[in-house]
C-alpha cells in the first residue's frame, strides 16, 4: 500500500527542487540495502560501489554490515538553544552476535572500526559498554552524541558534509573536535564541496590516544 499510494520520501531539499522520480528508487538506495524499513538511505554508504569494496578486499580491509532503519527524524534540524532540550529522534537498528564479535576481534588485535555513516556510528556506540566491548543489539536508539562524549565502540567515521546546527554536526565535533570541524567546513565552502545527501564525503580518524 505503502508503494502503491506513496513516495520515496527524499530530502527536502532535494524533494522541492525537483519532485520526486522513478530513478530515485535505485539512486537514493546504497548497495548494502537488503530489509525494507527505512524512511531515508544512509547516505555516506552512498559513495561506495562493487569495485570500491573489491578494492578494500585487496587491500585487506574487512567490512561488516548491520541493519538500520533510519527514520524521518534525521531530517529534523536542532531549534532548541540548548542541547539538553533537543529531544533526539529514535531508529530502529540491528547488530547481530557474528557481527558484534567481528568488530571486536578487529580492535582486539589492533586495528580499528570505521563506521560508515553518522547513523551506523550510532547504533554501534548504543550497543557497546563502558568497557568498549560491543554486544548484540535489537530495538530503538535514540542516543544523542554532542562534545565532551567519550566513544567506546568506534575509532573513526566516514560521512558525508553535513547542515549547520544539526545533531550530525553536533556528532562529528564530539568526535574530531569543534575547531578541527569549523577548519574543515571553512575549506570545504571555500572550495565548492558539494554538501547533504550526494555530497562530498570525509574520513574522519581522531588521534589515538598514546
Amino acid at each position: 500500500l505503502l508503494e502503491r499510494a506513496g513516495t520515496m520520501p527524499l530530502p527536502p531539499y532535494i524533494a522541492q527542487k525537483r519532485g520526486v522520480t522513478e530513478k530515485d528508487a535505485d539512486d537514493y538506495q546504497t548497495m548494502f540495502a537488503n530489509e525494507p524499513g527505512a524512511v531515508a538511505a544512509p547516505t555516506a554508504a552512498l559513495h561506495f560501489t562493487p569495485e570500491l569494496l573489491a578494492s578494500l578486499d585487496a587491500a585487506g580491509i574487512e567490512h561488516a554490515t548491520l541493519t538500520l532503519h533510519v527514520g524521518a527524524g534525521t531530517f529534523l534540524p536542532v531549534k532548541a538553544d540548548d542541547t539538553v532540550d533537543h529531544k533526539m529522534h529514535a531508529e530502529w537498528g540491528r547488530i547481530d552476535a557474528a557481527t558484534a564479535d567481528r568488530l571486536n576481534a578487529v580492535r582486539q588485535r589492533g586495528g580499528r572500526v570505521i563506521a560508515v555513516g553518522t547513523t551506523s556510528l550510532r547504533l554501534i556506540e548504543s550497543a557497546a559498554g563502558e568497557d568498549g566491548v560491543i554486544r548484540p543489539f535489537e530495538g530503538d536508539t535514540a542516543i544523542f552524541i554532542t562534545p565532551g562524549y567519550r566513544f567506546r565502540g568506534i575509532d573513526g567515521l566516514m560521512t558525508n558534509f553535513h547542515l549547520p546546527r544539526s545533531t550530525l554536526f553536533m556528532l562529528v565535533s564530539a568526535l574530531m573536535g569543534l575547531e578541527r570541524m569549523q577548519a574543515a567546513y571553512a575549506h570545504a565552502i571555500a572550495t565548492d564541496y558539494r554538501f547533504y545527501s550526494y555530497g562530498d564525503g570525509s574520513l574522519l580518524l581522531p588521534e589515538r590516544a598514546a
